[in-house]
């Protein structure tokens, strides 16, 4: 066989299989693209300072290292003496595992011990160098780590295994590493995206997002410069475990310079599917204005505007920029309908839990009858999972609160559901008489102010149905959870006739292209959604 030349010789760091979806590396070309954010003066000073908080394969360090070494080739013109100033001097790591700061050591140094023979820089005495990492345990309290919120029972299991207690968002520098510097010009990287914080009753798997953890650390050091990728289900309040108090503070800030918006996390993570996108942006300390938003819908289609993140005051970030012409024409109609709940449909959907206590009534309690007795009397709606027909029967003594709503004419509609394109689970009637589980939400819940006739929940429900009116949840929606505030940009309407969707893109005059662009995002919901 002839033999063949290959040249080809890849980036290790561009080859490394993730270690979750939650901790994913970053490729190299994904680092320098976020790196070509900051000012690119800072690589020609001795003075700049570089923190990843998060470390794991070491690649934003690297790159780093490799522009300092270009950009101070005239003020230090030996290449040794160079690279022992940048290692010593300017270049700092977090690691967040034991393995990730040797791989990162590695990546830096040339060697996993920064101090061994072979090691690029030859002025470290410390095995760790620069990049630092120690095994913490959690500080519990109640079952939950007081810092970020991880689950005892999962995470309090000795020394022999990693247990996740991050040292920035755990520790003040000073007591991480005595050889950390106290100021950082510039906090970069990709910081860990959540950890279980487990749930008795329901579900046990259940994750709190941390991301915002970092953010919120880095900004109390004051660095000049913050750039990091993260989840972007913040930006939409969406998210398990960020208070909508940080969310509020950190759009209003105004210090957002920069932010590529990603749809859809294959972009950026090839093979890694994060539910609602990804993001990277630059923070810029002494920068208060408008935003370069740049929303990539896919490789090929990128939207841009100039802007403050929260245009409408809305709240939150609309995401994709084609959905203002659509909800500027419905507030020419309602106003401002979006600002105040009353005002919109999340006015009639009910909070999460709604009968459950977290005990009776989950998603997973069998605590029904199969078949209607004297006692068990009232319809029990549940996830079909447990029963395919979808209903038991339940004691009115088995419903731990809102009982009085049982009487009402209402719609159940699942609490979640993971497809982009149908958005909301299938609607039902639920007739007087009857309670859910921990699945659904109830529309239409309160006794003091809903008074809803049959046919006008039959009515809501062809409401639902519309491309209309999943597209406008869409805009809040980005993950599989669907509590009431995903409602928010939903006009309410005259539920005294049923909806198409030809009616309400007429009401709102919509153009030919908005009407095009709601009808390539959602899809007809079936009979089986």
């Amino acid at each position: 066989m002839q033999n063949l030349s290959i040249n080809y010789n890849p980036d290790v760091l561009s080859c490394l299989a993730n270690l979750s979806n939650d901790e994913v590396f970053t490729s190299p070309e994904l680092a320098n693209r976020m790196l070509d954010l900051l000012p690119q003066h800072l690589f020609s000073s001795k003075e700049t300072t570089f923190l990843d908080p998060a470390t794991k394969s070491g690649v934003f360090l690297r790159e780093i290292a490799k522009r300092l070494i270009k950009g101070l080739e005239q003020d230090i013109p030996d290449l040794q003496a160079r690279i022992n100033h940048i290692f010593t001097k300017q270049i700092f790591g977090l690691g967040i595992t034991e393995l990730t700061s040797l791989l990162a050591r590695r990546s830096l140094y040339c060697s996993r011990s920064a101090n061994h023979q072979y090691a690029l820089c030859t002025e470290f005495d410390d095995p760790q160098g620069n990049i630092f990492y120690s095994s913490l345990q959690h500080s519990w309290e109640n079952g939950r780590c007081l810092h970020c919120g991880a689950s005892q029972q999962l995470y309090d299991r000795g020394s022999h295994l990693e247990s996740h207690a991050y040292s920035f968002i755990h520790l003040p520098l000073n007591k991480i590493s005595p050889n950390l510097p106290m100021k950082f010009d510039v906090i970069i990287g990709n910081p860990p995206y959540q950890l279980s914080v487990g749930n008795d009753g329901g579900n046990s798997s259940k994750a709190k997002s941390i991301y915002h953890q970092f953010i919120e650390t880095a900004i109390k050091l004051s660095p000049s410069y913050i750039s990091m990728i993260t989840p972007s289900r913040w930006m939409t309040k969406s998210t398990e475990g960020i208070p909508v108090e940080w969310v509020d503070e950190i759009i209003s800030s105004n210090k957002f310079k920069v932010v590529h918006d990603f749809e859809t996390s294959h972009i950026c993570f090839p093979g890694i599917s994060i539910e609602g996108g990804v993001n990277y942006f630059l923070w810029e300390r002494n920068y208060e204005g408008k935003c370069d938003y740049y929303y990539h819908l896919n490789a090929d289609e990128v939207f841009h505007r100039f802007d403050y993140l929260d245009t409408g005051n809305s709240g939150i970030v609309i995401r994709d920029p084609r959905t203002f012409g659509v909800i500027n024409k419905i507030a020419e109609q309602h106003g401002n309908y979006f600002l105040e709940e009353i005002a919109n449909f999340s006015s009639l959907v009910s909070p999460k839990d709604f009968f459950t206590n977290k005990q009776n009534l989950t998603s997973k309690w069998s605590g029904y009858s199969k078949k209607q007795t004297s006692q068990s009397d009232i319809k029990y709606y549940l996830n079909k999972t447990l029963e395919d027909c979808g209903f038991g029967w339940v004691r009115a003594d088995q419903i731990p609160k809102n009982l009085l709503s049982k009487n009402l004419h209402k719609v159940y509609i699942p609490a979640a559901n993971g497809s982009k394109d149908i958005v909301l689970g299938k609607p039902f009637y639920g007739e007087p008489n009857s309670v859910c589980s921990q699945t659904y939400l109830v529309i239409g819940y309160n006794p003091e102010i809903h008074s809803l006739t049959k046919e006008e929940c039959e009515n809501i429900i062809s409401y639902i149905q519309t491309k209309f009116f999943r597209y406008l949840v869409s805009v809040k929606k980005k993950t599989q959870n669907g509590p009431r505030g995903v409602y928010q940009f939903v006009p309410m309407q005259d539920f005294s006739k049923p909806w198409t969707d030809k009616e309400l893109y007429e009401k709102y005059q919509l153009t030919k292209d908005e009407i095009q662009y709601i009808e390539s995002m959602i899809r007809p919901m079936g009979a089986a959604e």
